[in-house]
């Protein structure tokens, strides 16, 4: 555990007030523990918070029952298999956080995105990670695309269509 949880402000299930500003929590799931550490430092920069950090699919499952993360960066190999679209698929339905998966290998994603909102395929560069959850957290607050989708994020065909978003 990172950081002692906080309540967060973002629910796919229902509607919460945001305060412009205001940080994202977000859970790191990912194996490689170098890659997470660089994600963390990362997303500390550009101002959010990392809730947690899991390895293995029932770890991530549970820091999300106890943090309540508003988004999750899952890669979907992870120490326990390919078990990432599981958690992703567990997080989205009964956590309501919002997941983006972070893989090389995206053809093992399911047709329905396992329910999270896109992928960004690895390698990837700091910027075009500050570009994709900068547009995230945008999209989470406004409920709609406010500008065009970063190069590096496909979103799933399902928020494609909710938040309108342009290619």
């Amino acid at each position: 555990m990172l950081e002692a949880p906080v309540v967060g402000p973002y629910s796919l299930g229902r509607r919460r007030t945001w305060n412009m500003g205001t940080m994202l929590k977000i859970l790191i799931v990912e194996d490689e523990v170098i890659l997470a550490v660089e994600l963390e430092h990362v997303l500390q920069e550009i101002g959010h918070r990392v809730v947690g950090h899991a390895v293995a699919s029932r770890d991530a499952v549970e820091l999300a029952a106890r943090e309540a993360p508003d988004l999750a960066l899952i890669d979907v190999h992870l120490f326990d298999g390919p078990t990432g679209a599981d958690a992703a698929r567990i997080m989205t339905r009964d956590f309501k956080t919002a997941v983006l998966f972070m893989t090389a290998n995206p053809t093992r994603i399911p047709e329905d995105f396992a329910l999270a909102c896109g992928v960004v395929t690895k390698p990837y560069t700091d910027q075009g990670l500050r570009s994709v959850v900068g547009f995230l957290e945008e999209c989470l607050k406004d409920g709609r695309a406010t500008r065009r989708t970063p190069a590096s994020l496909t979103l799933s065909p399902e928020y494609k269509q909710r938040w309108g978003a342009a290619a």
